[in-house]
């Protein structure tokens, strides 16, 4: 009977090594974030069942953050983290021998155990570190690591002119980053980002529904989630939850989630728009954009912003015009809100719902 082996999902050599094991027994592994306070660890195991055993095949459930609901246990088989490092690795030209990864975020999401599968299935060397210290990422490309994923709030604080390929996730990535940081779309269900700067990579195939729907196939898709529940449709399309659409060169343009749209008077806002303009004001550090409710309005679009500098934070005003000179006049905020540091999940996407619903 294959198992489910729960591994403690730090950035050290122990961990890859009891993965290969887990592996070698045919077992599957969830990793589990060490840093979890007790509530979140029970509902990690809770999701996950451990105390079920898995099928073959099966080589890690991987529980998603939870962010607009319950935790789910994604399973994801030894063809498809294979088929996702193959896809990955052929669209960034690994070479393993002059190529090296560096893994810095957290190994329990699949944002930082993507990273660790690619270099074992490639044979790519792989170098770890527990957890996201600039200035180790700036020393680990001094020591030969060419190949990094990060995070936008990461990628602020180092040079990533340095690295050969940066890949990045979890959020709206910043519009003037150099040409070797790519921006990639995906989520746990799909394995890791399988959308390179709006192109599908090998095997990916991305259709939009009626309704806007974002829907994807490839065979780095999830089998199932632990409870036994198959999202995909007979057809093998998975739906995301995300809205999007085609470009005119063909590329995808992602919304984002259904539940993140604003509508204002009747017109559509996008946060990740205004997400994007706005985080290239310069009193502005970062920045995220949610709606309130509003008897006029049906909703107020509000700006949530760390300040740059906290003595001399934006006015509304000013970040207004500056939404107003790249985006329609109803796109830009009514309401600013000033904080210190927005609310993430521990893979470090920004938790909208908690800005719209108060922050906790």
């Amino acid at each position: 009977m294959n198992r489910l082996v729960v591994l403690e999902a730090r950035g050290d050599e122990a961990f890859v090594d009891a993965l290969r094991r887990a592996w070698e027994d045919g077992d599957a592994v969830l990793p589990l974030d060490p840093r979890l306070p007790a509530p979140a660890r029970e509902a990690v195991l809770a999701a996950a069942r451990p105390d079920e055993p898995v099928e073959p095949g099966d080589a890690l459930v991987v529980v998603t953050s939870g962010t607009t609901g319950q935790p789910k246990g994604v399973v994801l088989t030894h063809d498809a983290i294979v088929a996702s490092a193959r896809a990955t690795s052929a669209a960034l030209g690994v070479d393993p021998a002059r190529d090296r990864w560096l893994a810095c975020l957290p190994l329990a999401h699949v944002g930082g155990l993507s990273v660790v599968t690619r270099a074992l299935v490639t044979g790519t060397p792989l170098t770890l570190h527990d957890g996201f210290d600039a200035a180790r990422v700036e020393a680990a490309v001094r020591e030969g690591c060419t190949l990094v994923s990060l995070v936008p709030t990461a990628l602020a604080r180092i040079d990533p002119s340095r690295w050969r390929r940066v890949l990045l996730g979890g959020q709206a990535p910043p519009a003037d980053r150099p040409p070797n940081v790519i921006a990639t779309y995906g989520m746990t269900e799909t394995g890791s980002g399988v959308v390179y700067e709006g192109r599908p990579l090998d095997g990916v195939e991305v259709r939009i529904a009626a309704d806007g729907e974002i829907l994807l196939r490839g065979p780095m898709l999830l089998r199932a989630y632990r409870d036994g529940t198959d999202p995909k449709d007979a057809e093998g399309w998975l739906p995301t939850g995300d809205l999007g659409e085609r470009r005119p060169d063909g590329t995808l343009q992602v919304h984002g989630r259904r539940g993140d749209l604003i509508i204002t008077g009747g017109e559509n806002v996008w946060p990740t728009a205004v997400e994007r303009v706005l985080s290239t004001h310069p009193a502005v550090a970062e920045v995220a954009v949610v709606g309130h409710p509003d008897p006029e309005w049906g909703q107020r679009v509000v700006a949530v912003v760390v300040p740059a500098d906290p003595t001399a934070p934006p006015t509304l005003a000013a970040l207004r015009d500056h939404a107003k000179a790249a985006l329609p006049a109803y796109a830009a905020p009514t309401v600013l809100e000033l904080t210190e540091a927005l609310p993430r999940t521990a893979s470090g996407k920004v938790r909208h719902a908690a800005l719209r619903h108060g922050r906790g």
